[in-house]
């Protein structure tokens, strides 16, 4: 018998006790998280209302990723900062208007609405700037080059916020006010609830924006094969800066709606939620907007249950597990299709 014959039954013995042994692991989590539910059925509710919110943020981070890739198969590690620096944008803006981190009183809609709208612009020209001057000369550049600059701009950042904002940390300005609301037996705060909804309202807008828009079929046109597009005369600089610049204006609304549920904003507030919307794209399957939207949330579900019903210091670490095990059983991601690289 040959090392090719005796290598391929343990090859597929190997692929059918994977999904088994995830299964394994995953029970003992699950059967707490059941036990807890069963218990307080009120507690568990409210938990899904706030991990279906904070998902919803992650979920605009995640479509920055998915666009960035889906266009060009490039992770833009740097996108998480733009939501950093969106989210400092959100505070200016708000102490602009007269709100402080120590006012008790929240804004009207109209300067809610210019928050959110200052930051989601000056995100969007911060991330076409990224795209000219780190990712365009790049274009045609090995794949790793582009990745090891997308890092290097991520630091810049980090490190421009520090010199700017310094690194203590900011209140974020009550630009809503808290509020309990009561949905049924289930109370939770009005903030949650906002978070959601605009979340929402920004996906579907996305979603609108590129199935039905002339600009959408055109980055639909340079996902499916870029060299084709520009030989049919889409203006693909173009098309990319507007990609970088739509993902990036989604993270800078992530970024108001993640700091006014925050205590308080630093220079490194993005790295953590910028990598679980990461691995909420790659959960979803990167490059697939449905899949990013899913991935965000299922993330934002799966983090809340564990901090409530195992240990919230461990919850981040079950959430990066989910990134192996993705990896592992389905690389293409839940909505993702598999792909042939032609040699």
């Amino acid at each position: 018998m040959t090392a090719a014959a005796t290598a391929a039954p343990s090859s597929a013995l190997a692929k059918r006790a994977l999904p088994l042994g995830v299964a394994v692991l995953a029970a003992y989590p699950t059967l707490l998280i059941l036990k807890g539910a069963a218990e307080r059925p009120t507690a568990f509710l409210r938990n899904l209302v706030e991990g279906v919110s904070l998902g919803g943020v992650y979920a605009l981070i995640a479509l920055g990723y998915t666009m960035v890739y889906g266009v060009l198969g490039l992770i833009n590690f740097a996108h998480s900062d733009v939501f950093m620096i969106g989210a400092y944008v959100g505070i200016f803006t708000a102490s602009a208007f007269g709100l402080l981190a120590t006012s008790t009183h929240g804004a009207s809609a109209g300067v809610a609405a210019a928050v959110l709208i200052a930051s989601m612009v000056t995100s969007a020209v911060l991330g076409m700037v990224i795209e000219r001057f780190a990712y365009r000369p790049l274009r045609n550049a090995p794949k790793l080059t582009p990745l090891v600059t997308a890092i290097g701009v991520s630091m810049l950042l980090q490190n421009v916020a520090i010199l700017l904002f310094t690194a203590t940390p900011r209140g974020f300005p009550p630009v809503v006010r808290a509020v309990p609301v009561a949905l049924g037996p289930v109370t939770v705060t009005n903030v949650k609830l906002i978070d959601l909804a605009a979340a929402v309202l920004l996906m579907v807008g996305l979603t609108v924006l590129v199935r039905h828009t002339r600009v959408g079929r055109a980055m639909r046109a340079l996902s499916a094969n870029l060299d084709a597009a520009r030989l049919m005369g889409v203006p693909t600089n173009r098309i990319i800066a507007v990609t970088f610049g739509l993902g990036s204006a989604l993270a800078g609304a992530g970024g108001v709606l993640f700091g006014i549920d925050q205590p308080a904003i630093t220079p490194l507030t993005g790295v953590q939620p910028g990598l679980k919307a990461f691995v909420a794209a790659v959960l979803g399957g990167i490059g697939n907007i449905p899949g990013a939207m899913l991935g965000g949330l299922l993330i934002g579900l799966i983090e809340q249950l564990s901090s409530a019903y195992l240990s919230s210091s461990f919850a981040p670490a079950i959430v990066f597990s989910i990134l192996v095990v993705v990896l592992l059983v389905r690389p293409q991601g839940l909505l993702g299709k598999v792909t042939r690289e032609k040699v």
